[in-house]
């Protein structure tokens, strides 16, 4: 259901100088009312960018309008003293006085609601939407970049940045009707707006007036229809428990109200309750990570717009302990999914797009509870979920950044605080530069694409963060990937290093959702290939567990790559997985591959690393080599046992 209205620019009377000489000095309710009508597209606009950002879309909607229908005095009222701007010539000619007086109102109430967004008020009686969730069109990303900087300001400084630019009040004007809106300091408030960081087109109104902005031009979606259907059978079967035992559910600690989508509780002890009391949560100071011994997540601070909700944290936390029949539950692989054994250090509490979400981390986990932001603080906890992953000894280059939230294809991540700066790269054009990556002042990045596990392998987006680069593989902690020998392996930076993960990227596929770390690529070997048909480096790739156990390991081959495809995916020539193959504990490989030439003839290629002493070769085909390399002539069908002996004497096998 999509609701157009249009928002027409308020008519200026040319009449009179001073714009008020039809009104005298004060103003009916009718005269009130008609331009509140006339005018209410706009005025809902002005609401909805003026009022706090910690707020689902479809509720600030909901409070835009209210706002705005609220907007209508009970009795005639005064306009003197209350900032109305002078007249202006020509096309700048002063507003409609009656328009001058709501849109007071609307920006004193909207700015009102900023200083007690934290406290807890009654639903307002109009307007309210059953069974809806309401909210405007999604605009591009220039819009989303404006509301986010629209978000950082604060409530008088948004105020004075939509009197600017979307009312185009002078500043002598814009600071008057702060001043009677009730703005301590309008000079500031104005400075703030000015000093904003903004996309092109926000300051000549293209993006003010955008679809995004509008809560007139609403798109409707149902909220939980299950949900609703089952509360609805249950309401005459509850109606009598909730007469006889209303009482004892209202107490502290007891009943569904306080803990959301929570199951019953499950024990009672002095571990378990201060699990779960948002006053027990732990949180690093903003300069911890400066000074600690080891930057990891422990060293992070409580960010986001909701960390002060306590609401919302004991909602979490029970959640967390038990989550309801309800509630979906993922976590990687060898993570376990209990509750916390003590008090756990908060990382983030805000909303984020349409979900309300919190992350914990608890030494040993992180965790990540969300909700429907249009649900939020119903007891219901409609919409939750909670996911968990491995985190335990993790250091600066494995805790930089944690999956904060997924929509539609894109990622955002919580970066760490010593994280500065970001830019999003695609593995698959090694040669480009990449584009830069906002991060507000939550630390949390603009929508990133996530890679696609597709069958044509296109395109693999990664984020360079302080010179690691990072991919996601559908977790909640994003991998590391490095190039290098197993025991240093560094940075994807020089062009050797970008090019061959860009002929290796494809193959992550194979390691998504597996609790992976980090995965380094390791050239171990170079091998000429027969007839003159180039040279052909060998390839091992260990992807690393947080858990230990669980590593995949892959030997490819990355011949010369055919006309117009630079980058082509390697070929796979072995898989193994567990063990210490190509890793610290055993960094050396063998590996060995059926090839066919240009001209037809296939060949037996073998290399290993610079450990490997002499090759040798059975089966369908036999052969030995001195050294690391081999390449004897094959036919197709050719089954083979390859071996080695490394430099100290000992026997080495193939991998796979």
């Amino acid at each position: 259901m999509k609701q157009q209205l249009q928002a027409p620019s308020p008519r200026p009377d040319r009449s009179d100088p001073s714009g008020l000489a039809d009104l005298g000095d004060v103003i009916d309710v009718e005269q009130a009312e008609a331009a509140l009508v006339e005018h209410y597209p706009r005025l809902v606009r002005l609401a909805y960018l003026v009022l706090p950002p910690g707020r689902s879309r479809s509720r600030r909607v909901l409070a835009a309008h209210g706002v705005v229908q609220r907007a209508l005095p009970r009795q005639r009222s005064s306009i003197r003293g209350l900032g109305l701007p002078t007249q202006r010539a020509g096309t700048e000619a002063a507003i409609d006085p009656g328009y001058a007086f709501v849109r007071l109102r609307v920006l004193r109430a909207a700015i009102a609601a900023g200083r007690v967004r934290r406290l807890p008020t009654p639903p307002p009686l109009l307007p309210q939407v059953w069974g809806l969730s309401l909210f405007p069109r999604s605009g591009g990303a220039d819009e989303l970049a404006l509301d986010q900087a629209l978000s950082a300001l604060s409530g008088p400084g948004r105020a004075a940045f939509v009197l600017r630019d979307l009312e185009r009040l002078s500043a002598p004007e814009a600071r008057r009707v702060l001043e009677a809106a009730g703005v301590a300091d309008p000079r500031d408030a104005l400075d703030e707006a000015e000093e904003a960081e903004t996309p092109a087109g926000s300051r000549d109104r293209s993006l003010l007036e955008s679809p995004e902005f509008d809560a007139c031009a609403l798109q409707a979606r149902p909220t939980d229809l299950i949900r609703r259907r089952q509360h609805g059978r249950a309401v005459l079967a509850a109606g009598a428990a909730v007469l006889v035992c209303g009482a004892l559910l209202g107490l502290p600690g007891d009943g569904w109200g306080p803990d959301g989508a929570a199951a019953p509780e499950y024990a009672r002890n002095a571990a378990s309750e201060a699990a779960l009391d948002p006053g027990k949560l732990t949180a690093a100071s903003a300069s911890a990570w400066q000074t600690a011994a080891r930057q990891d997540f422990a060293a992070w601070p409580a960010r986001g717009d909701r960390v002060h909700d306590k609401a919302l944290l004991r909602r979490a936390l029970a959640v967390w302990a038990r989550p309801g029949a309800g509630v979906p539950v993922s976590a990687t692989p060898g993570t376990p999914a209990g509750p916390a054994a003590g008090p756990a250090q908060l990382l983030f509490a805000g909303v984020v797009d349409h979900a309300v979400v919190v992350l914990f981390h608890d030494g040993l986990r992180v965790v990540r509870y969300a909700e429907a932001a249009d649900g939020e603080g119903q007891s219901e906890g409609e919409g939750a979920a909670l996911d968990f992953a491995r985190t335990d000894g993790a250091a600066a280059d494995s805790a930089s950044a944690l999956v904060v939230n997924r929509t539609e294809g894109n990622v955002r991540y919580l970066t760490a605080p010593w994280v500065k700066r970001a830019r999003l790269v695609d593995l698959l054009k090694p040669d480009a530069a990449g584009e830069a990556t906002r991060i507000d002042a939550h630390g949390v990045t603009a929508p990133v694409p996530a890679p696609r596990p597709v069958e044509s392998c296109t395109t693999w987006p990664a984020l360079r963060m302080g010179g690691r680069l990072l991919t996601d593989l559908g977790e909640l902690t994003p991998a590391r990937l490095t190039y290098g020998t197993p025991r240093k392996p560094g940075e994807v930076a020089a062009p050797q290093a970008r090019t061959a993960w860009a002929r290796t990227a494809c193959q992550l596929t194979a390691v998504r959702g597996q609790g992976v770390r980090a995965v380094n690529s390791w050239e171990f070997a170079r091998q000429p290939l027969p007839g003159g048909a180039g040279e052909a480096a060998w390839l091992c790739t260990r992807a690393e567990t947080w858990r230990g156990p669980g590593s995949r390991t892959t030997a490819q081959i990355q011949t010369p790559a055919p006309g117009g495809r630079p980058y082509a995916p390697g070929v796979v020539a072995a898989r193994v997985e567990g063990g210490t193959a190509c890793g610290p504990r055993a960094p050396r490989a063998l590996a060995g591959v059926l090839w066919k030439g240009a001209d037809g003839r296939r060949w037996l290629l073998a290399a290993g690393s610079d450990q490997v002493a002499s090759v040798s070769v059975s089966g369908g085909v036999r052969g030995q080599a001195s050294g690391r390399l081999l390449s004897l002539p094959a036919k197709e069908g050719d089954r083979a046992e390859l071996s080695g002996r490394l430099v100290s004497g000992r026997k080495i096998g193939a991998l796979g």
